[in-house]
């Protein structure tokens, strides 16, 4: 589940738009254990987060993307406050022409015990208005093909992936989910402001891992939880509904 809810949206005198957003966001995972000799993953994996996205132009062809959230990523065993982590970011937008918009800036997230800097990349391109190319690294690539007002077709690679705060040896540790998903998605518009995606592919890659609380692990090879994970059909559903 993901909510992007405006509190406050303003244009300046040159019809620039500086917004504040309300972001949630949940996802929850139950996992199963058959045939495996020992339990290697958790039963349950729950991440919900709650934070704000600021938009605002900055001067000439220039905006600017901030955005902040905290949230609890647990596997439900033991609920501290050791599974609350924070992310954070800004991206700087270049709006080149009409059809081409670049950005790029840092992100920040305390996934490792200390305050880490991650890279955020932006893209949007459009020929006319049929095609079109978007990138939000490290969320999803898209290619898509605007039909008619109704029906869009997009090819998409994604990243997704859940992480959960775990106690090992009396010792907090990081538990991993991750999967790159590759595949198509139709975009039917069913109203004014509601449309249904549907998408079907495969997952390319998938693995858990674990890593310490520490800057030091980022960089270390990650200890594979289970090498055995193979490439599989991924297929999801989503309503979009734009909020008037």
């Amino acid at each position: 589940m993901n909510l992007s809810i405006p509190l406050s949206v303003k244009k300046t005198e040159d019809g620039k738009v500086k917004a504040w957003s309300l972001l949630v966001s949940g996802s929850y995972a139950k996992l199963s254990h058959k045939d495996y000799a020992a339990q290697l993953f958790p039963d349950q994996m729950l991440n919900a987060q709650i934070g704000l996205q600021h938009i605002r132009p900055l001067g000439g062809k220039w905006s600017m993307m901030i955005m902040g959230t905290v949230g609890v990523y647990t596997d439900l065993e033991n609920v501290d406050k050791n599974d609350i982590l924070g992310q954070g970011g800004v991206v700087f937008i270049k709006q080149f022409n009409p059809n081409l918009a670049f950005g790029f800036g840092p992100g920040i997230t305390t996934a490792f015990g200390v305050p880490m800097i991650m890279p955020f990349i932006y893209l949007d391109w459009k020929t006319g208005t049929k095609l079109k190319v978007s990138v939000k690294f490290p969320e999803e690539a898209t290619v898509g093909y605007q039909f008619s007002d109704m029906f869009a077709l997009k090819a998409v690679v994604g990243l997704d992936g859940m992480v959960v705060e775990r106690k090992k040896e009396d010792k907090s540790i990081l538990l991993g989910y991750q999967q790159i998903t590759a595949g198509l998605r139709p975009e039917i518009k069913i109203g004014k402001s509601l449309s249904l995606r549907i998408t079907g592919g495969s997952v390319l890659v998938r693995s858990f891992n674990e890593n310490d609380r520490s800057l030091k692990s980022f960089f270390k090879e990650k200890k594979q939880k289970d090498p055995s994970f193979t490439n599989s059909f991924y297929a999801a559903v989503a309503l979009r509904w734009n909020l008037p």
